[in-house]
């Protein structure tokens, strides 16, 4: 029998948001909404409405300013990152850590 422990399990919206921006050209960025849309497209079943990504929004957005704290990915406001450790309102893109502008 193996004792190994399990390896913990990747938050899904985690996993949405990194493997969207690793696909993007250097310099470009997503919307939390894109992360939602493809996170609910994932889950979705026949009977889902066409707005159940909305759903999922708060969860990406949550899972983002965690990736942004580790420095795993960087929040823009306005074009500028902004700083996760302080609230962030409005809209905001999700990028890269190389990407983001000086």
């Amino acid at each position: 029998m193996d004792d190994t422990p399990a390896p913990p399990e990747v938050d899904p919206a985690i996993e949405t948001i990194l493997s969207l921006i690793a696909a993007l050209p250097p310099g470009k960025s997503i919307a939390p909404e894109a992360a939602a849309r493809a996170l609910a497209e994932a889950k979705a079943k026949p009977n889902s409405p066409p707005d159940a990504w909305r759903r999922y929004l708060k969860p990406v957005k949550q899972q983002a300013l965690s990736l942004a704290r580790q420095g795993r990915i960087v929040i823009l406001r306005k074009g500028k990152p902004a700083d996760p450790k302080a609230p962030i309102k409005g809209v905001i893109r999700l990028a890269a850590p190389a990407t983001a502008p000086e």
